[in-house]
């Protein structure tokens, strides 16, 4: 059989069935069928549009080729780029056409030749952004302008079909009262002509100033099918964010290469320690750059602020990874007697999931010198920096493990934060790892550690582990309360003339000066949704690296929940049910981030293609293939095939099936699946 000879030869192979009777497609019959390949074209023309969509595929690792309109030496987009004829089959090289409007090309030969292509074998086409016309199924627009903090509603048609992840309202940025940030054209379609076979199917329509038209639909004409988007927007924009996975389901008839899940996880560092508190008279920290004789009293949780965290999981169901360091619990026993906090911790513990932050917390870099600001590390009389040494890192690992297997608590060894992300580089102070960091993460087992994404996002290894990049949210370490979080916030992003730092003035390129902010109101009328929208621009492009925050923003005002109800919201108003936030553990996150690296390195070696109603995947060895198909393929790998039904394929995710395979399957898709 041919799936046999599949096998021996390692080849990954799909198929896809209309009858529950034949496992095997009869090839034979089906010799001269057109072949398709798994590829998506993208014609790009600089634009901020088509690149957002070329983003997205790269997020998703779609694999794609893209064409630069502005590149005088890029190919000629004729027949013999398209098409060709493989062991005596038509061969499309592509499944989907991305373009930045309905015809980009100067040479209309150009245009003519990708229209034939998408006729002469079913291939879907998006216009990135397109002012509505007669071309593409549109009367000339009603209205034309911003559409910022507009809510756009998707159709019932949309929410059924490539939308179906979507509840239906799609919210327009509006993250500036003077910048026009989202501009649109609203039209009406054309009626539909069933003898000339146009049809055009709304997908999300909108009104402004009195006028309803539509922003996003599909036009079919001449055989071929388009969607056009008539509004502009970027990668980072909520309203891309919100149909981007929408647009790749449509123009790829739902089966493609590629894997996506919306991923949030909030590691909360430094529990059972205190944590120093912000000056707000000085505009310090102690311990940090205060002058001498500058203090504040310490933050540190109380087992009242358990009681609210294990209530805020119940009621949003929302599991926070708990990052600890047992020296402060000790610290607090041999002071005190006792320790309220670990007690309740402790009774709680199952909760929550547990990281290892070390014992004490100490720094395992380089040994600062502190006597200058910024501190640099200490050398010996040749210049030699001197490292903290791998017994120190390793007795800190170890001793911190013990401590919460003592306490019952549920680890995985194999995880680690080390205090301040120390022991990896950092820049400018200590330009290489310490030496001693990756043998010490060798002998106590430790396969992830995590590191700071606003310094470096790519994962790379440390020994044999490799880094976790967690971003930063905007609660900082040393606060407590609104009225910190908003004095600090003043200070790192107001001019020197508005009492602020002069940060924002010295570095105009990262960081954008504010006008100071209500210290009573300004942490939730300002410093809350901006974050959330950064974080939610994490969450929404299937990225796994965690974020980071510290206990001290668990107690006192406890700031840390209306930075979270807000992201949950935003996020579950726009979301259904069918794509939760996937929140799992430091470790689970470390894998999907490598596993994501290595398939964007590889699927460029990867051939992929449709064929006879049958998807075949060659892989090199070792290389895990992610597959996403519709909902209700089956997977008839096993002995009896899909004779008594077949099990699920792969994981559900918003409205599709999808899972990294790195076997050989059979899958049984829906009927009309791939029409």
């Amino acid at each position: 059989m041919r799936l046999k000879n599949r096998l021996a030869i390692g080849v990954l192979s799909v198929a896809a069935m209309t009858s529950s009777v034949l496992l095997f497609p009869a090839g034979a019959a089906h010799a001269a069928d057109p072949r398709i390949d798994l590829k998506v074209l993208v014609v790009s023309d600089g634009g901020s549009s088509v690149s957002a969509i070329e983003e997205q595929l790269q997020a998703e690792g779609v694999p794609h080729r893209t064409v630069d309109l502005n590149d005088a030496n890029r190919p000629v987009i004729n027949k013999a780029f398209l098409e060709d004829t493989v062991s005596g089959a038509p061969r499309a090289k592509y499944q989907a056409v991305v373009l930045p409007n309905a015809d980009p090309f100067t040479e209309a030969a150009e245009m003519t030749a990708l229209a034939d292509f998408e006729k002469r074998f079913g291939i879907r086409q998006v216009d990135a952004y397109v002012y509505p016309n007669a071309a593409v199924g549109m009367n000339a627009p009603g209205f034309a302008g911003a559409l910022d903090g507009t809510t756009a509603a998707l159709s019932a048609t949309g929410i059924s079909g490539p939308f179906r992840y979507l509840k239906g309202p799609v919210r327009f940025d509006d993250n500036s009262p003077t910048v026009p940030e989202s501009y649109a054209y609203l039209a009406s379609p054309l009626p539909d002509n069933a003898a000339q076979g146009t049809r055009f199917e709304p997908y999300l329509t909108a009104t402004a100033q009195g006028q309803t038209g539509t922003l996003a639909g599909v036009y079919t004409h001449d055989g071929r099918s388009e969607m056009v988007l008539t509004f502009a927007y970027n990668f980072n924009q909520w309203q891309f964010r919100t149909i981007a996975h929408g647009i790749v389901s449509w123009l790829t008839k739902g089966v493609h290469l590629g894997h996506n899940r919306n991923y949030f996880a909030v590691h909360v560092d430094d529990i059972f320690l205190p944590d120093s508190r912000w000056s707000t008279q000085h505009n310090c920290t102690p311990g940090e750059d205060c002058p001498a004789g500058v203090t504040t009293p310490d933050i540190r949780m109380t087992s009242a602020d358990v009681t609210q965290a294990v209530n805020w999981q119940n009621q949003n169901g929302f599991t926070l990874d708990m990052v600890y360091n047992g020296a402060g619990s000790d610290e607090a026993v041999a002071q005190n007697g006792s320790d309220p906090l670990t007690t309740s911790m402790v009774s709680n513990r199952a909760r929550f999931r547990w990281v290892n932050h070390t014992y004490e917390h100490p720094y395992l870099g380089c040994k600062q010198d502190t006597s200058v600001v910024p501190w640099r590390c200490e050398t010996d009389a040749a210049g030699n920096v001197q490292y903290v040494s791998k017994t120190e890192i390793k007795d800190q690992i170890t001793k911190n493990l013990s401590w919460g297997r003592g306490k019952g608590l549920s680890l995985g060894a194999d995880e680690l934060v080390t205090g301040e992300h120390s022991g990896l580089k950092i820049l400018p102070q200590q330009p290489d790892d310490n030496p001693g960091l990756g043998p010490a993460l060798n002998e106590t087992g430790v396969k992830w550690t995590a590191s700071d994404a606003s310094r470096g996002k790519a994962q790379r290894p440390v020994g044999n582990a490799l880094t976790v990049p967690r971003h930063p949210m905007s609660v900082y370490f040393n606060t407590a309360t609104k009225q910190e979080m908003a004095d600090e916030y003043n200070w790192i992003y107001t001019s020197r003339a508005d009492g602020g730092s002069g940060i924002c003035e010295d570095n105009p390129a990262t960081v954008t000066c504010i006008q100071p902010l209500d210290q009573t109101t300004g942490y939730d009328s300002h410093i809350v949704p901006v974050d959330a929208r950064i974080t939610l621009s994490h969450i929404v492009t299937n990225d796994p690296r965690p974020h980071y925050v510290h206990q001290s923003n668990l107690t006192e005002d406890r700031i840390l929940y209306p930075m979270l109800d807000r992201i949950l919201a935003d996020y579950r108003a726009a979301f259904a049910g069918n794509a939760t936030l996937v929140n799992p553990r430091m470790s689970a996150l470390g894998a999907e981030l490598e596993r994501q690296v290595t398939w964007r390195n590889a699927m460029n070696n990867v051939t992929a293609y449709v064929k006879s109603g049958e998807v075949t995947v060659q892989r090199p060895s070792g290389v895990a293939v992610p597959i996403t198909v519709p909902e209700g393929t089956r997977d008839c790998s096993g002995l009896l095939g899909c004779l008594l039904g077949g099990p699920a394929y792969g994981v559900q995710y918003a409205g599709e099936r999808s899972a990294y395979t790195g076997t050989s399957v059979l899958l049984d898709l829906p009927a009309g699946a791939m029409g």
